[in-house]
């Protein structure tokens, strides 16, 4: 080792005594060498990640000063009063419901469901679509109320109970509706006796019954046909667009029939309902779905197309119907049977540095690059009170540090180290001048002053945008100056562990301080970035690549701290981010996900909302197609490599960008991620190109680009992988720090 690192550092000494003369920054006497990669815990097997504590908890959570916001609205209209006295999710599936008149539609798979004037509408959604657009729309097929919830002096519904998978609505005073994601059934009961009201916006052809009045077929004039199902008998009287039973109590089941050869499949399970369904990380990378149910018979649920994927079917009982079937804006929906499901994804690498290593040849030329990146390194320049481009630049330096590390080039770390602690700590500690990290008690969770009274700043962050965009790049800069510094990490840890909580709490306890992964959806299985503002369809989320750094940057907290437990929450989350992001924002041509005007001309979705896909981005139009690359590429780290691992794509995805060069006006620091794309199968061009650029993204430099082309292995499309794998499995070292 010490034979390679004097050849190292013979190289870098010729390459710099050919560069311009600048001063060196000096090299403490009592310089020690950096950190091991991993620390190496001893506990011999990981538990339930969800129920491992932290291998060194902070007796009395850390929580940065309470703030009164006056942009924040009132959650107290919409949630059931014992609700209120916990954090309140503010990234749900269900948020719409919660947000201003709580009457916009939301996107529960496979109905559209809105819920407005003491009532709930449910909707089979059409499909629109152009080269620029999908978009499903909101029509009332059937709308369901009680005249009793009309005349209530209450008009807005209320959230009862919400989990992972489900939702419970209640309409005053009679109506409970059981809302659970992917169930081809709606399911509510009548708490008492109380006459019903079925109506709709097109006319009703025709009612036919059972004998025994539990089952209704409903056959509407736009073509669609609706089956009831009711656990006592139902008397349903029919008018033109009206549907009407006196009193009735018990459980109704309603369900859209897409295919006359499914009446029979939804007989056979209509008797069996779910009322909530949890999903848990019971081992590292798998996710475990549980629901409860009433009735009897066997549960019949909805698998999106990453659901089946990844779904194990040796680790659970379950049977898969591969020809029943419903329309989704993110693929067919299949039935699946089963209580429970067990979904596993490959691990991936959480490293430190590049996955596939360095020649030592390059260690000379990137230590070049590190001297001007470094040296340009103060705390002055760092103008911005934004805590989305403040992270970036500091994350931006941490790369530099664990750049220098992993070539040798150890001079330059005490400069970064100093800048981080000087640029970090402000935050932690409320002394930065223009903003700060503050508690908001109302929802539960962290906002920023300059959020706290104004919506727009900040990107939102104080109406609960981005909070892992944000947060990810400052726990990225504290995880490498811990690994660096742990002394300073151990100060700093209370504050860093409840900023990562922020997004990533696991906890279900009433006396969280926040909420149960924030962002993450644990049913689409990616994070959503729009918080606490209503949307017609729904939340939506730009950069998916910002969000697996979030939960990579956690992970690499985790290894700082020798924390397993974080490793293995971090690196789950990442996981199963990067498997969304290549199943939904990477678009190939016939591979059949999206229509086909759509997938002809794009390569990658500009924001993915819940009910829509759109080619522009919040801060470009569709043409600017190096924007919505790079959007999805930055940062540039090692976990990049896994994110694109299908080369194939990535040829694809380079030769749709190039065009949109010609623009007049193009960003150097755009162009920049291009080029690291294109590195991935032609490394020699991608140097040639990068070497022109005239400057990088915030959040990227010079020394970035060249470790990331200088890191590229040799590998051909067919070797790289088909992208689904999820990547990192030929490198992952999990298990040596997670055994």
């Amino acid at each position: 080792m010490l034979k390679k690192l004097k050849r190292v550092k013979t190289l870098i000494s010729k390459t710099l005594k050919k560069l311009p003369t600048r001063k060196k920054p000096s090299r403490p006497s009592n310089q020690s060498p950096p950190p091991p990669l991993v620390p190496q815990p001893s506990a011999p097997a990981i538990p339930a990640i969800e129920t491992m504590p932290s291998s060194k908890k902070s007796p009395t959570p850390f929580l940065f000063p309470q703030i009164q916001s006056s942009v924040i609205p009132d959650p107290s209209p919409f949630f059931s009063p014992p609700l209120l006295s916990s954090p309140l999710p503010t990234n749900s599936f269900f948020q719409n419901f919660a947000l201003r008149n709580g009457d916009q539609a939301e996107y529960i798979h496979p109905y559209l469901i809105k819920s407005s004037s003491s009532s709930l509408s449910l909707c089979y959604p059409s499909r629109f679509f152009s080269s620029s657009f999908i978009y499903q729309t909101f029509t009332s097929d059937l709308t369901i109320s009680t005249p009793s919830s009309s005349s209530s002096s209450s008009s807005n519904h209320i959230i009862s109970s919400f989990n992972d998978l489900s939702l419970t609505l209640s309409i005053p005073p009679n109506l409970r509706f059981f809302l659970v994601r992917g169930s081809p059934f709606l399911t509510f009961t009548t708490l008492n006796n109380t006459p019903l009201s079925i109506s709709t916006v097109h006319a009703i052809l025709s009612l036919t019954s059972n004998p025994s009045l539990t089952k209704h077929k409903i056959l509407l004039n736009n073509n669609q046909t609706w089956v009831l199902y009711s656990s006592a008998p139902l008397h349903l009287t029919q008018t033109t667009s009206l549907l009407s039973a006196p009193d009735f109590s018990g459980v109704v089941r309603i369900a859209f029939l897409p295919e006359f050869r499914h009446e029979a499949v939804l007989d056979r399970f209509s008797a069996c309902y779910p009322v909530s369904g949890d999903a848990s990380f019971s081992r590292p990378f798998c996710l475990e779905y549980k629901w409860e149910k009433k009735g009897w018979g066997e549960l019949l649920l909805l698998a999106h197309p990453l659901h089946l994927r990844l779904l194990s079917v040796d680790d659970c009982d379950v049977a898969v119907l591969d020809d029943f079937k419903y329309n989704s804006i993110d693929g067919e929906l299949v039935g699946v049977v089963g209580n429970s499901w067990v979904l596993r994804t490959d691990p991936i690498s959480v490293t430190w540095h590049s996955i596939g290593g360095i020649k030592e040849d390059f260690f000379a030329e990137i230590a070049s690059a590190l001297q001007k990146d470094v040296e340009g390194l103060n705390p002055n320049p760092i103008t911005t009170s934004s805590s989305y481009f403040y992270g970036k630049e500091i994350a931006r330096a941490a790369r530099l540090a664990l750049i220098a590390e992993e070539v040798g080039f150890l001079d330059a770390i005490p400069t970064v180290r100093r800048f981080l602690q000087d640029t970090i700590a402000p935050w932690l500690e409320g002394s930065f001048n223009g903003n700060a990290f503050l508690y908001d008690p109302k929802w539960g969770g962290i906002v920023t002053r300059q959020g706290s009274v104004d919506s727009g700043a900040d990107f939102g962050f104080g109406i609960y945008n981005d909070h892992h965009f944000h947060l990810g790049y400052f726990l990225y800069a504290i995880a490498v100056l811990t690994k660096m510094d742990p002394a300073w990490g151990r100060k700093y840890r209370p504050q860093a562990y409840s900023m990562m909580a922020d997004f990533m709490n696991l906890g279900r306890r009433s006396n969280s301080n926040y909420t149960r992964l924030r962002c993450f959806d644990l049913w689409k299985l990616h994070s959503w970035a729009s918080g606490l503002t209503e949307f017609a369809d729904g939340r939506n989320q730009e950069s998916t690549s910002e969000a697996v750094n979030a939960y990579y940057s956690a992970a690499l907290m985790g290894l700082s701290y020798g924390d397993t437990h974080l490793v293995a929450i971090g690196s789950t989350l990442a996981a199963f981010e990067i498997q969304a992001a290549q199943m939904w924002w990477h678009v190939r041509e016939g591979e059949g996900l999206y229509e086909e005007d759509f997938s002809r001309e794009n390569r990658m979705v500009g924001v993915l909302w819940n009910n829509k896909r759109d080619s522009g981005l919040w801060f470009a139009p569709p043409e600017w197609r190096e924007c919505r690359l790079g959007i999805q590429v930055l940062p540039l780290l090692p976990i990049t490599e896994i994110l694109f691992s299908d080369v194939g794509f990535v040829r694809e995805l380079v030769k749709w960008t190039v065009p949109a060069l010609q623009r007049e006006g193009v960003g150097e620091g755009w162009k920049g991620f291009l080029y690291a794309m294109e590195a991935l199968y032609d490394k020699d061009a991608a140097l040639e190109k990068m070497r022109t650029l005239k400057g990088f993204d915030d959040g990227n430099s010079m020394s970035n680009l060249l470790w990331w082309i200088r890191s590229r292995c040799d590998v051909d499309d067919e070797e790289a992988g088909d992208g689904f794998v999820g990547g990192g499995g030929r490198h992952c070292l999990f298990g040596h720090y997670c055994h």
